[in-house]
């Protein structure tokens, strides 16, 4: 990868050369190179020494060696199992002690993904009271309930929606980062549920990706800032016993490693990195997670150089949690483990061999516990793994508080769409807002007559891009977060507040005549693979048309373009006055309206401070990534303000064009 000089912070490059270098004499004790690595080949030595802080005190250690001792060997099993709440029900925990349940992307309480917080609550509290009553044969040992609260508790109805990673890393604010940590803890602890796969620690390199607004930045020097301040905010201070009676919850560094260096950026596809790259780019996160006390991994679906991530114990098992010093629990991806060879939905003890200690069994779980348990009376998963992967699990669940009985967060519905969430949530949008090109067309004064147009301006599908309520986040209404504030009902607030006036989108804007046009578009939402984009990087359904209309009728016109990435826009920039950056804002539109629209002098109330945590391809043919980023459009760590101006001269419109190494965009001043 390339890290560029940006017109508002010094050399990323060689920043990073800095640290690479810092960490090969760490792993050596000299200032030699060491000698070549063999392709797919792992020298933990070479990788950053940690260690796990707050996990590991005598006398928890003392209780989970009395528990394995009197643990049956299904018991020890049934807590290697996670299945999701869609294949079970409560009372299988009375035959089947699983040690998970989760709700995964589409699941919610009976099948309803728009289910109540109280029947989230009720369902959590069913799963606890099984898996701890005293019956004979039984060791009550509670359940642990993990959800993917990625962006907020987002997949409940009426929580607050902060914005996606991709917007938070454009911030570059640590401490924003780890009070919305400690929101979400809240949020979710209120609802009964004790973990979120959270936080996703990925380097996405390539964008085409179609997880990458799931990352901070292309910057692993950003990310790893981020790791620490987030783990904290959702677990509390790494020494802190009894999170969940705090309002914390059990936070997960994901995924384990170099998910967001597959070549071409293909979801669970195969890293090529060399070594030294997994330990310069993607390892630095991780190192910080761990050292802030993260209580859980999560495997990557991915392969490094062909052989998949569930399935590499030098990884996961001689770095991870050798050389890294990792003493939590490594939780396997949604059925992940069927995909290393030799293995199926119901059988892989090679990955648990290798490191993972929890299968996400998503499917097929019954079987999963009983080949597992085979496997251990066999012989071919050692007694000696499966109580090193119990104890791990067990040390989690204390730390937790999950044995204790109070949850004094439980309950607490208005913690979903507090007053103080939603306030963070709109200081997140102001910070996260990237303009790129600004002719002095903004701020908007508030009491002009201002046109608000394009088809974002009022979809929260859009707005709160993917994993909102339903996994894709397809089909998300404003009734689903019915305190959500459209961009468009956030900016017709500021308008008229500032007495101005919203002119008819209907009318004809040549006879209307506003002061200005908002236009407000961008991608529709996607998860995962369903995101994966193939070249070139543009969006067909960008309103190009309209917005020369306007221009060519001499309306100053705003962009304002959401999306889960930057995507090579020059004909829309070409025919925009001024243009936002705003990626995936959430439910509080409001925030950018605070930072477009003026006083009634036309003087800004809010200024724009955030700054591109990815670098924006100047074509659209930006392949392969790394090479594009040696002439971007953007550089990494650009961004205009009011007070920092900046041009942006006509740009080339056409689709495929190679990139051009000598124009730039004008620095801001």
């Amino acid at each position: 990868m390339h890290y560029l000089r940006g017109p508002t912070r010094p050399s990323l490059r060689a920043i990073a050369r800095s640290a690479a270098l810092s960490l090969v004499l760490a792993a050596t004790g000299a200032g030699g190179a060491p000698p070549a690595a063999r392709e797919g080949q792992v020298h933990p030595e070479r990788w950053p020494a940690a260690r796990s802080r707050g996990l590991v005190d005598p006398d928890t250690e003392q209780r989970i060696t009395a528990l394995l001792a009197v643990m049956s060997l299904e018991e020890k099993v049934g807590q290697l199992i996670q299945t999701d709440i869609s294949a079970v029900e409560p009372e299988d925990l009375r035959k089947y002690p699983l040690g998970s349940v989760l709700a995964g992307g589409d699941s919610g309480p009976g099948g309803d993904e728009r289910a109540s917080p109280g029947k989230w609550l009720a369902l959590a509290r069913e799963f606890r009271a099984v898996s701890t009553e005293s019956r004979a044969g039984h060791m009550p040992i509670p359940v642990l309930f993990g959800i993917d609260a990625v962006h907020g508790h987002n997949n409940v109805v009426g929580a607050v929606l902060f914005p996606h990673n991709i917007g938070l890393g454009a911030a570059h604010d640590p401490d924003l980062v780890r009070r919305i940590g400690v929101a979400t803890a809240e949020q979710v602890a209120a609802t009964g549920l004790d973990w979120t796969f959270a936080p996703t620690l990925t380097v996405p390199s390539d964008v085409r990706w179609g997880r990458s607004y799931e990352g901070y930045s292309e910057d692993p020097l950003l990310v790893r800032s981020y790791a620490a301040a987030i783990v904290e905010g959702l677990q509390g201070p790494a020494g802190l016993n009894g999170k969940l009676q705090a309002g914390r919850i059990a936070a997960t560094a994901k995924h384990f490693i170099a998910d967001g260096g597959t070549r071409d950026g293909i979801d669970q596809g195969d890293a090529p990195a060399s070594e030294a790259e997994l330990i310069r780019v993607h390892a630095p996160a991780y190192r910080a997670a761990i050292e802030a006390g993260v209580l859980t991994v999560m495997a990557s679906f991915s392969s490094w150089q062909g052989q998949k991530m569930h399935g590499h114990r030098a990884l996961l098992t001689d770095v991870l949690k050798g050389r890294m010093g990792f003493e939590g629990f490594v939780i396997g991806d949604w059925n992940g483990h069927a995909q290393v060879p030799g293995c199926a939905k119901r059988h892989c003890p090679n990955a648990f061999n290798a490191g993972v200690d929890m299968f996400m069994a998503a499917t097929g779980w019954r079987g999963m516990y009983a080949t597992t348990l085979r496997s251990v009376r066999s012989g071919e998963i050692p007694l000696a793994r499966l109580d090193d992967a119990v104890r791990r699990i067990l040390r989690v669940k204390f730390s937790l508080g999950l044995f204790e009985a109070a949850r004094p967060f439980e309950g607490r519905f208005e913690l979903l769409d507090s007053a103080a969430d939603r306030a963070l949530a709109r200081e997140a949008v102001q910070k996260s807002l990237v303009l790129l090109k600004n002719d002095g067309t903004l701020p908007i004064r508030s009491g002009a007559r201002v046109l608000i147009v394009g088809p974002a301006a009022h979809d929260l599908r859009v707005q709160t891009g993917g994993w909102t309520l339903t996994w894709q986040g397809t089909d998300t209404t404003l009734a689903d977060v019915p305190q959500a504030t459209s961009i468009e009902d956030g900016l017709k607030e500021a308008i008229f507040a500032g007495g101005g006036r919203v002119v008819d989108s209907a009318e004809d804007p040549s006879v209307t005549k506003p002061d200005v046009a908002v236009v407000v578009f961008g991608e529709l939402p996607y998860a995962e693979g369903f995101g994966d984009l193939k070249l070139p990087l543009y969006n067909a359904r960008l309103p190009l048309t309209e917005l020369q209309q306007l221009r060519g009728l001499g309306i100053p016109t705003v962009a304002v373009f959401l999306s889960g990435r930057p995507l090579w826009v020059n004909p829309e920039l070409n025919a925009s006055n001024a243009f936002v950056a705003a990626w995936l804002p959430g439910s509080e539109g409001a925030g950018i309206a605070d930072v477009l629209i003026g006083d009634a002098g036309g003087r800004p109330r809010v200024d724009f401070r955030g700054r591109l945590s990815f670098h924006w391809p100047r074509s659209a043919a930006a392949s392969p990534y790394a090479d594009a980023a040696a002439a971007p459009l953007f550089p990494v760590g650009y961004g205009l303000s009011y007070a920092r101006a900046g041009t942006v001269p006509r740009l080339d419109e056409h689709l495929i064009a190679a990139p051009r190494r000598t124009a730039r965009a004008a620095a801001p001043r």
